[in-house]
């Protein structure tokens, strides 16, 4: 579910790319291999979360590995993203669109056939640079192919068919996972792949972008590097704790990569992160405010699902609906978000949606075990989803419009990574605070139970997997139903804390806008009416 909550690559694609006329009986076969392409993308994201507890039976994995099934694909789109821009716009988009796509689909069928939990990690980090040079090209390519008022046309129907498959991912796949098999959600997209190529070959014609920048190779591998250092440490500390000499090491290698990866940009030429731009405190608190409400959304949307599956008993189709009213409230009112700006400007629409979605998260701390849908999670989501639907234009905007319109879609670029890379770390992070959580409370509820010192032993062994834990097999029955009440009320205490955490990042992001966010937006250099295009589709994607 990560994907819907993070916003796409395509403002600076509207930007940067010229138009090039094709025949018109082309448009809509381009339209509709790009709608196609990105939702396949699109989809895969919001099915993995859903699939994720049944891997974690199905393949018995840890919950670290679970966090890298996620994590590895991630890692290589967030690190990657922007460079798959700039490898369009110098080869050829549909080069680079079908190149990605051809690489996304052989991960897919690798995904599906994988037999263990390292082949399915390895496999899903292929399909983050598959992803990374898919995304970027789809609307730079729909801008290259449609004018005027068409283009505006094409891009809220590609918004709007790739929200709506984005939403539809998430029941269809946990139907995939319930009736025919979790290797399905990977499998769909085979088919799918085979249409985009087809028509991308047929009826797509080829377009470059103007004067690209070279490519930061340099850049792009220092961060590679820094951000998987950093997550494998924070990952690996919950199966070793954070004072492991190998944890720490690879805490202050990563830390140290980064800072050389700020001094690369800064020294560079063509940086993929021009460091200029974050003189504008505007900018700046836009991005520390993506960091902060990120973090929080890309956590929850996570341990969501593990919530639903394994402590609820959901359904996997029950736990992919859940979130439809999240997502069905920022696509219908994604014109109204896109006017508050206008109304009332900046700073109050960037405070009030996060403070909402703060509540929002503290919703989620009440539901304990059990009870009806629409009196625990549902008030939670509701709230969650007007918060969102109130920040995610403003937000936009005011990153685009604190800096030159030449530099509109590097600053776009940066905010997606910066939304991507907050999703990344924070699911590391607190997968740290559920796992200490889970077994304080696990020892503290064991301490007051007659358990013998045999079968302890045994369920330590199966502390890694969380809520997933496995009983000891030669326990009596009630034995077994008293470790179970356990377990499950172990994950409901760390699930609440980490939720608590949610709701104080998103009520700090709250803060930052307060204090950095000029109430009206600075106005770029070269106004374009690309902005309420930008505004539209944000939305309706998110």
């Amino acid at each position: 579910m990560t994907n819907i909550t993070q916003r796409p690559w395509y403002e600076a694609a509207i930007l940067s790319a010229p138009y090039k006329p094709s025949s018109k009986n082309f448009e809509k076969w381009v339209l509709a291999a790009t709608i196609i392409g990105s939702s396949m993308a699109m989809m895969d994201v919001t099915v993995v979360n859903v699939a994720l507890p049944i891997l974690q039976t199905v393949l018995d994995g840890t919950a670290a590995e679970m966090q890298w099934v996620v994590e590895s694909y991630s890692l290589f789109l967030s690190a990657l993203i922007l460079v798959g821009g700039s490898l369009s716009d110098r080869f050829g988009r549909r080069k680079i669109y079908a190149a990605g796509v051809i690489l996304f689909a052989l991960a897919s069928a690798w995904c599906g056939l994988s037999s263990t939990v390292n082949q399915l990690i390895i496999a899903r980090a292929v399909q983050g640079i598959g992803g990374a040079l898919l995304v970027p090209g789809s609307l730079a390519i729909i801008s290259a192919v449609f004018e005027g008022e068409k283009r505006s046309k094409a891009i809220g129907t590609w918004a709007g068919f790739t929200a709506i498959t984005s939403a539809l991912g998430t029941v269809l796949g946990g139907w995939l996972v319930e009736e025919c098999s979790w290797r399905w959600i990977f499998f769909l997209n085979l088919p799918l792949a085979v249409i985009v190529l087809g028509i991308s070959f047929l009826y797509m014609p080829e377009s470059f972008g103007e004067d690209s920048p070279k490519l930061d190779w340099w850049g792009t591998l220092l961060a590679t590097l820094g951000l998987g250092t950093l997550v494998y440490g924070l990952i690996e500390s919950c199966n070793l704790s954070l004072t492991h000499p190998l944890v720490v090491t690879c805490l202050v290698v990563g830390t140290l990569i980064m800072c050389a990866f700020i001094l690369v940009e800064a020294k560079s030429s063509s940086p993929m992160m021009p460091l200029n731009l974050f003189k504008s405190k505007t900018f700046s608190g836009a991005n520390l405010l993506t960091l902060l409400l990120y973090s929080a959304l890309g956590g929850v949307f996570y341990l969501v699902p593990f919530d639903l599956i394994q402590i609820q008993h959901y359904s996997a189709t029950a736990a992919g609906a859940a979130f439809l009213p999240y997502i069905l409230i920022m696509f219908f009112l994604s014109e109204w978000s896109g006017s508050l700006m206008c109304r009332y400007g900046a700073r109050l629409p960037l405070t009030l949606g996060p403070l909402l979605t703060a509540v929002g998260f503290a919703l989620f701390i009440i539901p304990g075990i059990g009870g009806s849908y629409w009196t625990t999670f549902f008030p939670g989501i509701i709230v969650l989803g007007f918060g969102m639907t109130i920040s995610a234009a403003p937000l936009t905007t005011t990153v685009m419009s604190a800096v030159n319109q030449r530099q509109a879609g590097i600053a776009s670029g940066i905010n997606n990574a910066i939304a991507r890379t907050a999703g990344l770390i924070a699911i590391a992070v607190f997968n740290i605070f559920l796992f200490n959580a889970f077994n304080y409370n696990l020892d503290r509820y064991l301490a007051k139970l007659n358990i013998p010192l045999s079968v302890i032993e045994q369920l330590s062994e199966q502390r890694f997997k969380l809520a997933g834990a496995e009983i000891p097999a030669n326990v009596t029955e009630e034995m077994r139903r008293t470790l179970q009440e356990a377990i499950t009320f172990s994950f409901v205490d760390g699930f609440r804390l980490v939720m608590l955490i949610a709701a104080l990042l998103a009520f700090a992001s709250a803060l930052v806008a307060f204090l950095t966010i000029k109430n009206r937006p600075e106005v770029s250099e070269e106004p374009s009416s690309n902005a309420s295009k930008q505004q539209y589709i944000v939305l309706t994607h998110h």
